[in-house]
């Protein structure tokens, strides 16, 4: 088998740190849009959590 065969794994679009001056000024909002679209995804993430430990603590009573 050759390695053409396996799938590739996805590329992130975005390394944080990465060179940016190849990219364009429509490649720069893509992924300023894409990444805020991230952080929105991240900060309800972070709610749903905070709201299961805060139904933990109250369960069973905060623990330090």
């Amino acid at each position: 088998m050759f390695d053409e065969d396996f799938p590739r794994p996805k590329m992130a679009t975005h390394v944080v740190g990465q060179d940016l001056s190849p990219l364009s000024l429509e490649e720069i909002d893509a992924r300023i849009a894409q990444l805020q679209d991230e952080i929105e995804r991240l900060k309800q993430a972070r709610a749903k959590k905070e709201a299961v430990k805060g139904a933990a603590d109250a369960l069973f009573g905060k623990r330090g």
